[in-house]
């Protein structure tokens, strides 16, 4: 009997007390409900976000998308659908909200196709806008037509070498961006010497593709079928110099040299030899000179290189150098200048003849033999060395210090233009081809031909060992040698050691590197990164300190435990260290002193000697992933960072604070010269400043990047941000409680109430901010008993990007 009625009332449990209890709980527990389906329809948001971006990064790969990814990303469910709460809805809403955080975690799990990250397409570079001539404007604007015009699939911009068609295709870039002709526009240059896998290369760039095909007949069709997905679509080949096969590298695209369209530039008449683009703002006041200057003008008759080049030659040069160069510029041009237009050989010819100084001719005639495309200045410093045109120099950072002088005086005569890279130039293709003809006409030592070389012309192994024993400058770049043989040592007069990108090199002899007593620039980046401690097989990061006259160091360190607790980098000038297995090695960076950390242990990079000094020199910084006991990084540099430029710090927990006043020394300067500060994942930074700084901390900053930060309630207090005068760009993203951008603390207001408001953000230009739900002011000035004295004034941003997903309710 007793069983029974335990069943009995076990049943009754089951069908009536279980379900009353259960919908009773969805009364009493509404608030859990709903913030459980919230979390996780927050969960899911960001899951179909992630995996739209890999969509994204699929298609412009030109890959195929499998049938059930865009169907999950496009499930009709209202999980994202707004909850009111309402009382008597309660009891509703609790139990829809239930099924709801069910159905989302459903979705998300079946979402699980595949982790990964993603990088954005690069953006065309572009220039900033100049003043045109009429004769450019009015091809421009014919070109502008044709790209109008529905049924044209094809133009060609002809002309003679230096008239300006490289300035003309970028103008019709920025044209038709602006008017949005097209929704992608991809730019390459092909050069004299066309290579394909670059060209393709530096159009798949621009897409934001991978070209995995080894072949140029796969990697076309790839890219064809990549062009294909988009609506409309503008390439632009710049600098073809011959018939260019392109049906082979992009299937349906032909090409010809153009019959049906040629744009050419007219000349203008116009008193403005000494103001074309670039060429400065100076007019020229002696009616004699401006006389003189028009003449010059019609003989050049108005070829943009020629008008250049020439005006930059003589700009601020005296009545006699005037009349000196309109006599040069009427000589005949001599015979075999290669098919170039006479003005242009002429004016080049003239600039070249003007240049000032011993070194600088034969350096200009170096730039034009060693490369067809993009120079490297460090292969200038090297070849400069090894050809000995350098006077006066007995150091390499001497030798550098000439060749940096020689390529501005270069660049700045028009004659070497800039890449965007600080250790990479290039030159115009009419300007090389001139050069050239200089070097063979005067049969300049730079006049390097190939040549092959006899057996019986080679030196005897005696008469080659002298040669190399006496060796300066060794350079291995991109080699895939092993291991280092020991004869190396022997090289005693050795200065420079390159073996950037000899990434297969494991051994290098323990002592091979301090028998090198006069090596000054050793380059290993990309290389070598097995040391050991000493006493061990490999090379050990010790021996350096040998190495007394080292004041050029590239080099990776796999574990900051190996890192010399000694005065190895005392003397260092300029220095590439990557500390950590997560950098990737870069070739062309914004500054000569940068170092990277990963994994380091914060409490022992201050007080180990040789670091510290590293810190205090540094230009650019990066860290990643920081352990140790440091909560601030003002710890490792009391000072201020009174040389660093550019920080960057990531995925560190520990860090509280960028600055912190208490850390630093007194009334001194923090961050007086840094322009660019990146922080992602910090989730416990409370504030990048604390406390009170410097007139002229922060004075430098550009540009600020914060990201996924949810410990910052703020990004500065008033006080710095007041100081920012030069700040052009804000990007915040993801930090969940950020209220506002500038705090005011009670510490600056002053005693009678008032709030003095300077200018904020003179120079602002970009303003994003997104993914921030408590984002409530930009800056908060409204408390009780509390005036404003004057107006709250920010410059008008030209990007104005806000998505806080939430109500911003004071923004500007």
């Amino acid at each position: 009997m007793v069983e029974v009625r335990v069943s009995i009332a076990s049943k009754v449990s089951e069908y009536l007390v279980d379900p009353v209890v259960r919908q009773l709980g969805y009364l009493f527990n509404y608030r859990n409900n709903i913030g459980d389906l919230s979390e996780k329809v927050e969960k899911l948001r960001g899951a179909m976000e992630r995996q739209q971006h890999s969509v994204d990064e699929a298609k412009r790969n030109g890959e195929v998308i499998f049938d059930d990814v865009p169907q999950w990303l496009t499930r009709d469910d209202d999980c994202f659908n707004g909850l009111c709460p309402n009382l008597k809805s309660r009891y509703q809403l609790s139990r829809a909200a239930r099924k709801k955080a069910g159905v989302a975690v459903q979705i998300r799990g079946d979402g699980h196709f595949e982790p990964v990250s993603y990088l954005p397409p690069l953006q065309q570079i572009r220039s900033p806008p100049s003043e045109a001539l009429p004769s450019r404007l009015m091809a421009l604007n014919e070109v502008m037509e044709a790209l109008r015009e529905v049924n044209v699939n094809k133009i060609g911009v002809w002309g003679l070498g230096g008239v300006g068609k490289s300035t003309l295709v970028k103008q019709v870039v920025e044209q038709a961006a602006q008017e949005k002709l097209f929704e992608k526009v991809v730019m390459a240059s092909v050069l004299q010497t066309p290579d394909m896998k670059r060209i393709q290369g530096e159009l798949a760039d621009k897409l934001g593709m991978k070209l995995e095909e080894e072949s140029e007949e796969g990697r076309a069709t790839r890219q064809h079928q990549r062009m294909k997905a988009e609506k409309t679509i503008l390439v632009i080949l710049d600098d073809i110099w011959a018939e260019v096969e392109l049906e082979k590298n992009w299937s349906s695209f032909s090409y010809r040299s153009p019959q049906g369209m040629q744009i050419t530039a007219n000349f203008q008449k116009q008193r403005r030899l000494i103001k074309p683009n670039g060429a400065g703002d100076d007019t020229i006041e002696n009616p004699e000179l401006q006389q003189i200057a028009i003449e010059v003008a019609k003989l050049l008759a108005g070829l943009p290189l020629a008008l250049v080049t020439v005006a930059t030659t003589l700009k601020n040069k005296s009545l006699p150098l005037w009349r000196d160069a309109l006599q040069r510029l009427k000589r005949p041009t001599p015979a075999n200048i290669g098919g170039m237009d006479a003005k242009v050989y002429s004016s080049l010819k003239l600039s070249y003849d003007y240049l000032e100084g011993d070194e600088v001719k034969p350096f200009f005639l170096l730039c034009a033999i060693i490369s067809s495309g993009n120079i490297y200045i460090v292969d200038l410093l090297y070849y400069a060395m090894g050809l000995r045109l350098f006077k006066g120099t007995s150091t390499l950072e001497e030798a550098k210090d000439r060749t940096d002088t020689l390529v501005d005086n270069l660049k700045a005569s028009n004659l070497l233009l800039e890449t965007g890279y600080n250790a990479v130039v290039r030159m115009h293709d009419v300007v090389r081809n001139v050069a050239v003809i200089v070097a063979s006409k005067e049969n300049h030592e730079c006049a390097l031909q190939q040549t092959t070389l006899r057996k019986e012309d080679w030196p005897s192994m005696d008469e080659l060992r002298k040669i190399i024993w006496k060796l300066e400058i060794l350079t291995l770049r991109y080699s895939n040698i092993e291991e280092l043989p020991r004869e190396i040592a022997e090289l005693t007069h050795l200065r420079l050691f390159d073996l950037l990108g000899s990434s297969k090199l494991k051994v290098i002899p323990p002592h091979l590197i301090s028998s090198l007593a006069r090596i000054e620039n050793l380059c290993m980046g990309n290389s070598f990164a097995h040391w050991e401690m000493e006493g061990k097989s490999n090379a050990c990061l010790a021996k350096l300190n040998h190495l007394t006259l080292l004041t050029s160091l590239d080099i990776q360190i796999p574990d900051d435990k190996l890192f010399p607790e000694d005065r190895v980098f005392d003397n260092l000038v300029r220095f590439k260290i990557f500390i950590g297995d997560v950098w990737l090695w870069e070739e062309s960076c914004k500054t000569d002193r940068i170092l990277k950390l990963s994994k380091c242990d914060t409490s022992l990079l201050h007080v180990v000697d040789g670091m510290s000094k590293l810190l205090k020199r540094t230009e650019d910084l990066h860290l990643h992933e920081l352990c140790g006991g440091i909560d601030a990084l003002s710890k490792l540099d009391g000072e201020g960072f009174l040389e660093l430029k550019h920080l960057n710090v990531e995925s560190s927990p520990r860090i509280e604070y960028i600055m912190r006043s208490m850390d630093l020394t007194p009334s001194c300067l923090v961050f007086p010269v840094m322009e660019t500060l990146s922080l992602n994942q910090l989730i416990n930074l409370q504030e990048v400043n604390h406390g009170q700084f410097s007139t002229g901390s922060f004075g430098c900053l550009r540009k600020v990047e914060v990201e996924d930060c949810d410990g910052l309630k703020f990004l500065f207090s008033l006080s710095v941000g007041s100081s920012l005068s030069k700040l052009e760009e804000i990007r915040v993203s993801r930090c969940k409680n950020m209220v506002e951008l500038i705090s005011r603390g009670w510490q600056e207001i002053k005693e009678d109430g008032i709030i003095n408001v300077p200018l904020l953000f003179p120079e602002l230009r970009h303003l994003t901010l997104e993914e921030l739900p408590k984002l409530k002011n930009i800056l908060c000035l409204f408390e009780e008993k509390s005036i404003l004295s004057n107006q709250l004034c920010f410059m008008s941003a030209n990007t104005l990007e806000a998505d806080t997903g939430n109500n911003l309710t004071y923004a500007m």
